[in-house]
């Protein structure tokens, strides 16, 4: 948690999205059905209409603020309220004043456009309570904890991490750098938008296995397959995060806005427990980049991808269809 060398609320932001609408091309305007953003995920999925032809959409807000925005006798004053949409794959910053709904209320509301040709995919929507405290306008009162995720591309409004599998024979490839892992099942890479799971097609028998929908044994191999790769995918994708981040003037990190972000806050309270994200994030950092202790933090990041994977129950069932057929074939 940041330490501010002034008042501020001690609690976060509320935020909701209430509506969505995308303007066409043709000028008409779509007003999307609720299934196009959920609050349980914190999520909205601009594809979900399936247009192709949208230019921009129109996010309704909805914001609280903690007891004692309003308070008579608070640190601040000219409080406003902003919607802020963050993409740091394009650089882009979009803000927008929410508007308060009643008199000394502290529920505020409004809208936020976001432009398609500003997104390539995810982009982060948080809100800022800002105001004058001691004199300097536009201090950080209090903002939201979490914030959501805008999918300019999903059919599917789910902030979890988005992976891409793409098949390639990788000795044959066009893509020459897959040719020095020739003799690998399959190869995580993560500098492109979306981390991508390249499958090695001359590994015989791996597509015929990945693909099988039977049951039996063959399925719960399968899935012993699935929880390994999916496992070398968190602590790939883990790497990536951490090695990249954004660094403050102070020298703590900054959480990202992408997949990178949302990787981060899933595997964190593993890797080290106890304590809040940000403060965790701190201390990956801190290890990562000094002298000691991140040789050590290996097997904690090693644990939190083998929980993502759900290893252990793929393991437990795969163990339980030997033993059975093991028994059957002693009667």
């Amino acid at each position: 948690m940041k330490i501010y060398p002034y008042k501020r609320l001690n609690r976060p932001v509320t935020l909701r999205v209430t509506s969505v609408s995308l303007r066409l091309s043709d000028g008409t305007r779509d007003q999307l059905e609720t299934t196009a953003y959920s609050t349980q995920q914190q999520a909205v999925a601009l594809g979900i209409a399936g247009h192709t032809d949208w230019v921009s959409a129109t996010i309704g807000i909805s914001a609280t603020l903690p007891p004692g925005a309003n308070a008579p006798d608070a640190a601040w004053s000219d409080l406003r309220v902003l919607a802020v949409l963050t993409d740091g794959e394009t650089n882009v910053r979009t803000s927008s004043d929410l508007t308060r709904d009643a008199e000394d209320g502290r529920d505020w509301s409004g809208t936020l456009t976001v432009l398609r040709d500003d997104h390539l995919g995810r982009a982060s929507l948080a809100v800022h309570a800002v105001g004058t405290v001691d004199g300097i306008r536009g201090r950080s009162i209090a903002e939201t904890e979490r914030s959501w995720i805008v999918d300019t591309v999903s059919d599917e409004p789910v902030r979890g991490l988005q992976l891409e599998v793409q098949k390639a024979s990788f000795k044959k490839s066009s893509r020459e750098w897959l040719q020095a892992y020739a003799d690998a099942p399959w190869i995580v890479e993560t500098s492109a938008r979306v981390p991508t799971v390249f499958v090695n097609t001359d590994v015989e028998g791996v597509l015929g296995l990945l693909d099988s929908s039977g049951s039996g044994v063959d399925s719960k191999v399968r899935d012993l397959l699935v929880a390994q790769m999916a496992t070398d995918v968190w602590t790939a994708v883990f790497h990536g995060a951490i090695g990249d981040l954004e660094v403050e003037p102070d020298g703590g990190p900054v959480f990202p806005t992408d997949w990178q972000g949302e990787v981060l806050r899933e595997m964190l309270p593993d890797v080290i427990p106890g304590v809040h994200v940000e403060e965790a994030l701190r201390q990956v950092h801190r290890r990562r980049t000094r002298d000691s202790g991140w040789v050590e933090l290996q097997t904690r990041i090693h644990y939190a991808a083998v929980r993502r994977a759900d290893a252990t129950k793929a393991l437990a069932y795969a163990i339980r269809s030997l033993e059975q057929m093991n028994r059957e074939s002693e009667t």
